[in-house]
């Protein structure tokens, strides 16, 4: 099947849109094809701002509508309590809002953006997903993450070549309480870093420390601002270190 044939099949749908990568080609295809496809970006404390803002530029380059839908996901218990399986509730939550709000428009189908190089073993929001009958017509039709930079550049959009960047819940190891303060201090520590140049970054919690992981060709960076990053951090974190190791691409 072709992105064209799933759209023909299914000419009315809505998306559940992050503005990466992945979703923000499809919306492009979805118009492109000729859905009617109506966008939705479901905003809790897991997305930074700079992320809703990111959503609403590519959706107004793309011309496509928008709609933000604002939850509490931290209310969830199960969510909050941040077991191995989180990102199931978390998805469970967050389309089950979005399929309420899709049927209240009389829209019959909800996509996403997830694509081939998806791996449904080791992420438990796909089963949450398929319970919700959610379909993802980039993984029907066997087409890659490289792919989709590809075809995005060749479409023109600005997200071509945006790094890949997971929800500040996955900054917080498992079995730790997720808390609101908790994920703000992490937000303002990333946002430090990216002032200073950096990007496809993490900072994650390690007890009452901000560890920090960068890819291998921006450790010297670091280095070099070494005292600044310290300097700026310690408003949110009593300890920074480094990962040594770096970040591994396709590690969340």
């Amino acid at each position: 099947m072709t992105l064209e044939q799933f759209f023909k099949e299914n000419p009315v749908v809505a998306l559940g849109f992050s503005g990466g990568v992945d979703s923000s080609y499809l919306l492009y295809a979805a118009l492109r094809y000729g859905a009617n496809v109506k966008a939705y970006f479901v905003k809790t404390a897991f997305q930074p701002e700079f992320e809703l803002r990111d959503a609403r530029n590519v959706a107004a380059h793309i011309g496509a509508k928008m709609t933000v839908l604002e939850m509490d996901v931290l209310s969830n218990a199960q969510v909050a309590a941040n077991p191995d399986n989180r990102c199931y509730f978390c998805k469970t939550a967050i389309f089950g809002m979005l399929r309420d709000a899709a049927r209240a428009e009389g829209i019959p189908l909800i996509i996403d953006g997830t694509n081939a190089s998806d791996d449904a073993a080791d992420r438990p929001g796909m089963k949450a997903l398929a319970e919700l009958s959610v379909r993802s017509p980039l993984r029907e039709c066997d087409i890659t993450k490289a792919e989709v930079r590809r075809l995005s550049k060749e479409a023109g959009l600005p997200t071509w070549d945006k790094p890949a960047y997971a929800c500040l819940a996955t900054r917080i190891p498992s079995g730790r309480t997720i808390t609101k303060e908790l994920l703000q201090r992490v937000e303002q520590a990333e946002e430090v870093l990216f002032a200073l140049g950096f990007s496809d970054f993490r900072v994650r919690v390690s007890g009452e420390a901000a560890k920090l992981q960068f890819p291998p060709e921006q450790m010297l960076k670091l280095f070099e601002k070494r005292q600044d990053v310290v300097k700026k951090l310690k408003p949110y974190f009593q300890e920074i270190v480094l990962d040594l190791q770096g970040r591994n691409e396709g590690v969340v």
